[in-house]
């Protein structure tokens, strides 16, 4: 089962805690803990304090970078880059996925099912680590385009929808791997991605609200010591969220294999049902944790998280 991400945050929103407060279309630019809290400086509203901090803000972190160290110390590429961006289902593409091959590419997209009229493209290719500018739309689609513009039909089409996609519907990023020694320093704590992300191993959303969900569940149960909280969750965690990262490790090698040889192999494997149910079974065996009793809801002045 499939659920958009713009759905899930919707929901996340709509129940989230009464007086819950967001401050949407700003950042963090400064973190200053000490015994007591967090002064966090925000680029365009004024500084507030914190008793946490939270960096919920993704595998490029800016939480982590301003807390932990730079990226490049955390972040490690896995040889490979995405895309993803809707368009108006002119040809009229049937629902799920239809893609191509070559080696070290993939190219897919795939009608809306709720919204046939609209439609998804996925593009994926073998990479080594590029100075990619991920705010600069028009050097992304360039790029795209550069990269794609040999194969075959659908994806002379797909390629020229990236002329009509809005500039914040278009995702271009590199797989990559989070691994962070320590999740919290002090007041200051990681989750998600930000902590171990694994960009398209399709573990990533799914670890967050587990992680989340174990956090306050710590956090309410600590009566205040948010050093005993944050080291239960990620003593937690940790295991569940590691053993999910190796699917990113994998995502790419499977998707877009770099040889003929390779695409064969990956062809025959998912002919075979046996095999595909016993990968299934094993996606589902990582997918398991067993939880903690429901969180109350904690206490103290708020958390900033991004």
């Amino acid at each position: 089962m499939e659920v958009r991400r713009g759905d899930l945050v919707r929901l996340l929103h709509r129940h989230s805690a009464p007086g819950a407060e967001y401050l949407f279309g700003d950042t963090v630019t400064a973190l200053r803990q000490d015994a007591d809290g967090v002064d966090v400086t925000f680029r365009h509203g004024p500084g507030r304090r914190f008793d946490l901090v939270v960096g919920a803000d993704g595998l490029h972190s800016r939480v982590r970078a301003l807390a932990f160290g730079p990226e490049r110390q955390y972040v490690r590429h896995l040889g490979y880059y995405a895309a993803t961006w809707p368009f108006a289902n002119r040809p009229g593409l049937p629902a799920g996925t239809t893609g191509t091959n070559a080696p070290g590419r993939l190219a897919a997209a795939g009608a809306d099912p709720r919204d046939p009229g609209r439609a998804g493209a996925f593009l994926l290719f073998a990479s080594p680590r590029l100075a990619l500018d991920r705010h600069d739309p028009a050097a992304l689609k360039a790029l795209l385009r550069a990269r794609f513009a040999d194969l075959p039909h659908p994806v002379p089409h797909l390629l020229a929808t990236l002329d009509e996609v809005a500039d914040r519907d278009l995702y271009v990023d590199s797989i990559s791997r989070a691994d962070v020694p320590a999740w919290s320093d002090g007041r200051i704590a990681l989750l998600g991605d930000a902590a171990c992300g694994a960009t398209i191993g399709g573990m990533g959303t799914g670890t967050a609200l587990v992680a989340a969900y174990v956090l306050a569940a710590e956090l309410a149960g600590a009566d205040g010591d948010h050093r005993t909280a944050l080291a239960r969750y990620e003593r937690t965690v940790r295991p569940y969220a590691e053993r999910c990262q190796r699917g990113g490790d994998r995502t790419g090698p499977f998707l877009a294999p770099r040889t003929a040889r390779g695409l064969w192999l990956r062809n025959t494997l998912l002919s075979r049902p046996a095999l595909l149910n016993r990968m299934l079974a094993l996606g589902e065996d990582v997918a398991t944790l067993d939880l903690p009793e429901p969180a109350r809801e904690p206490q103290g002045r708020g958390a900033a998280e991004r």
